[in-house]
C-alpha cells in the first residue's frame, strides 16, 4: 500500500486554539520548541529548534494545542523555507497579535545548518517597524545545543 505524501498544503491550522489574554496590559511571552520535526524535501527526517517571540492581543496561544499543530507536521514533507513562512502565517491568522518572531534554527544537514527569521514588525511583512530591535542587528540569545 502506498503512503500518499502530505505536504505544506496539508498542514491544518485549525488545530492551533488560542485562549483569551487575562489582561489588556503590555507583555512579551518567549516559547520554545525544542523537539521540532517534520519531513525534508526528500521525505528524510529534520529536526529545529523553534522560538516565538509573542505580543499578545485579544488572544494568546493554547500550549496544548501549539503542541498538537507541532505533533502533526511530522508527516509534513515541506521544506525549510515553506515551513516558516507556513508556520508564520497560521500564527498570524490564528492569534492575531500585536507582533510576532518566528525563528527557527535546524539542526545540520550535510554538515550545513541553517537559521530562518521572519518579524511581524517588518515592513515587508505588513509591519509598521515600531519595535525595530531587529534593526541593530541584535541576535537571539537562544543557543542551540549540539
Amino acid at each position: 500500500m502506498e503512503r500518499k505524501t502530505l505536504t505544506y498544503k496539508d498542514i491544518d491550522a485549525s488545530i492551533l486554539k488560542s485562549l483569551p489574554n487575562p489582561t489588556g496590559e503590555a507583555y512579551e511571552i518567549k516559547i520554545k520548541i525544542p523537539e521540532f520535526t517534520f519531513l525534508g524535501v526528500k521525505e528524510q527526517p529534520d529536526f529545529a529548534d523553534v522560538f516565538l517571540t509573542f505580543y499578545p492581543k485579544k488572544k494568546i496561544i493554547e500550549l496544548k494545542a501549539l503542541k498538537q499543530y507541532v505533533y502533526h507536521l511530522r508527516n509534513i514533507t515541506v521544506s525549510y523555507e515553506r515551513l516558516i513562512n507556513v508556520f508564520y502565517d497560521h500564527i498570524m491568522e490564528v492569534y492575531e497579535p500585536e507582533r510576532v518572531r518566528v525563528v527557527m534554527v535546524f539542526n545540520p544537514r550535510g554538515g550545513i545548518s541553517s537559521k530562518l527569521t521572519i518579524d511581524s514588525d517588518w515592513k515587508v511583512r505588513g509591519g509598521e517597524e515600531k519595535f525595530g530591535d531587529w534593526k541593530n542587528n541584535m541576535e537571539d540569545q537562544w543557543t542551540v545545543t549540539l
